[in-house]
């Protein structure tokens, strides 16, 4: 049986592809291992910021903008946590899928091009964020998932907005909207291959 689920009206201009009918499917099948994949998620985007702040201590109002994303995203990590301990359920290790190590692989090596792919590359799992979250905001069939989604939704619009923001500080356009579509074309391509697990990024 064929299932009309409800999309987001517009489409999120950095990527690529849109989300597939069959990850709908199984995400909505699997509400909590989402959830939980998704609290992983918020901690390791926490440490991406982090670990940029680190990697790039003199950068001139790097550490101003990072900071905040970085305990905005534990805050959501945090809300996650609560939210399955009142359904009785707790975090847990979970397979990740190939996802974020794939795209990390394309991240150069050298100088400011590695600065420029860390910001694009996070930007981009940002945008997939986002669009999915909005995609279970639409369709999960328990309100309080439902409203857990929306919650999330602003903050995540942001933080990709962020990145390309810095990007475009440190870049001209044309080598940002140049190396973004290349990065785009390869993250739809990690999410084509059919990895499909219960996951935000399979």
């Amino acid at each position: 049986m064929l299932v009309d689920f409800k999309r987001p009206p517009s489409h999120i201009k950095y990527l690529s592809s849109l989300t597939s009918d069959d990850w709908i499917k199984l995400a909505l099948s699997n509400p909590i291992d989402i959830l939980i994949d998704h609290a992983h998620c918020e901690r390791k985007a926490a440490g991406v910021a982090v670990q940029l702040m680190f990697r790039y201590p003199s950068e001139p109002n790097l550490a101003e903008v990072l900071s905040p994303i970085a305990r905005e995203e534990l805050e959501h990590f945090e809300k996650i946590l609560y939210f399955l301990k009142d359904l009785g359920y707790y975090l847990k290790a979970l397979k990740p899928p190939p996802y974020g190590a794939e795209l990390a692989k394309n991240i150069r090596k050298d100088e400011p091009n590695r600065m420029l792919d860390s910001f694009l590359i996070a930007g981009l799992i940002e945008a997939r964020s986002h669009e999915r979250l909005s995609l279970l905001a639409l369709n999960s069939g328990e309100e309080s998932f439902r409203n857990l989604y929306k919650s999330l939704l602003e903050s995540e619009a942001r933080h990709f907005g962020i990145y390309w923001k810095l990007a475009q500080t440190k870049f001209s356009k044309n080598l940002i909207y140049k190396r973004l579509e290349e990065l785009s074309k390869l993250e739809s391509e990690i999410l084509a291959e059919r990895c499909l697990m219960p996951r935000v990024h399979s």
